[in-house]
């Protein structure tokens, strides 16, 4: 899709959890799919007053022990702001391990 991609996989027993939760939050404004083990989220390339290439896809699969993150963006910037805005919203739903640990690469 682009070559502005980041994976990161996060320590947690929790993931199948935080990877419906994050589902649930973001399906309201949104495009978004998911089950208990896997979910995407689709970020409109014109999202918050951006004006990005593409839109952008981020992918969650719940493991028993980690939550795996893909983001496939269509600018450096794009990519960027998701890693934060992931990280964040993250943080906020799994509060009680928070901050949790992102190995972006």
């Amino acid at each position: 899709m682009t070559e502005h991609t980041a994976a990161a996989t996060v320590p947690t027993a929790h993931a199948s959890r935080y990877l419906q939760q994050l589902c649930k939050h973001w399906q309201h404004n949104l495009t978004v799919e998911y089950d208990a083990n896997h979910g995407t989220v689709v970020f409109p390339r014109d999202a918050r007053g951006a004006d990005h290439p593409a839109d952008a896809l981020v992918t969650f699969d719940a493991g028993d022990d980690a939550l795996t993150v893909r983001i496939d963006a269509s600018s450096t910037e794009q990519l960027e702001g998701l890693k934060g805005a992931v990280a964040r919203h993250l943080d906020r739903f799994a509060f009680r391990e928070a901050p949790l640990t992102f190995d972006w690469r």
